[in-house]
């Protein structure tokens, strides 16, 4: 490439599942310390950190080639990018996250309609007032700094709008959740204008397959184990693989040698079942990537 792929790093609670999700992938990204570039081991790319709030609009500016953000970042600072891929991945689990609308657990706002001249406290302030100016329903937006789910308790608001995975946090601070307004996923994005550059489209489609590749392996686990011939079918039909187990003789034996990738969800049920049916020197192994 004549000049290196400008690639944001997101800051804060992303910050290490996405240098470990690059590991996996097959680059080493050093954050050194308070530094906001740095080193990653691939001449063909420049990092920079930033916060997830704000990449796409370094990304849309070309500040940026490339980055990595939330879609629903993206949709608050209504930034016009390219949505290369979409990476389910986050710092607790593979869920996508959710913003919600949460009142008091005892409050007798049942629907949007009841928040009429309501104030509500988020961080997404302009998805916030586009969305209940959609639904025709007249609300006061403050912007949250933080402590978000305070803000009911304290009556500094009367809703939020949050983030969240599973909803514990929001239950344990006696909300209720009445809504769920968006799911939102991690997302690359190319500035349009880099995507339209042939070099850097190919380093940036390098770098969506094989992230995409890790994330599929953090799921799978890789199993292999000598089977006698007479259990080989029964063993093959317990089974399960992304196309067909590999099968190999064992040298100068009427043993073979079966490989497989599995979900990782399975493995613990699965093992069993293939001792049982004659199975030995069962090996689990984890992947980097499955492509």
């Amino acid at each position: 490439m004549k000049e290196p792929l400008k690639l944001g790093v997101p800051k804060g609670s992303l910050q290490e599942a996405t240098v470990r999700l690059f590991a996996r992938a097959g680059w080493k990204i050093n954050v050194n310390g308070r530094s906001y570039f740095p080193e990653i081991d691939d001449d063909e790319i420049d990092c920079s950190i930033c916060r997830a709030q704000e990449m796409s609009r370094y990304v849309e500016s070309g500040t940026l080639d490339a980055g990595i953000t939330g879609r629903d970042w993206i949709l608050e600072n209504d930034s016009d990018v390219h949505y290369v891929d979409e990476l389910v991945y986050s710092k607790v689990s593979a869920r996508p996250a959710r913003w919600v609308l949460a009142v008091a657990k005892d409050s007798n706002i049942n629907d949007i309609s009841d928040l009429a001249g309501k104030r509500i406290a988020t961080e997404m302030v302009n998805f916030t007032r586009r969305y209940f100016e959609e639904q025709g329903v007249p609300v006061q937006v403050h912007f949250s700094w933080g402590a978000t789910e305070a803000k009911v308790v304290n009556g500094l608001a009367d809703a939020i709008v949050e983030v969240t995975e599973t909803g514990s946090t929001i239950k344990a601070h006696g909300l209720k959740i009445i809504k769920d307004l968006m799911q939102s996923t991690t997302q690359l994005i190319a500035n349009k204008t880099a995507w339209a550059n042939p070099e850097k489209r190919q380093k940036i489609e390098q770098l969506a397959l094989l992230l995409k590749g890790a994330l599929v392996a953090q799921k799978m686990m890789g199993l292999k184990m000598n089977v006698p011939k007479l259990k080989l079918t029964e063993i093959v039909e317990v089974l399960p693989s992304l196309n067909a187990p590999t099968v190999a003789n064992l040298y100068n034996s009427d043993w073979f040698s079966v490989e497989t990738v599995v979900d990782e969800s399975i493995v613990r049920d699965l093992i069993p079942k293939l001792l049982r049916g004659g199975a030995e020197g069962i090996i689990e192994y984890s992947l980097n990537k499955v492509i």
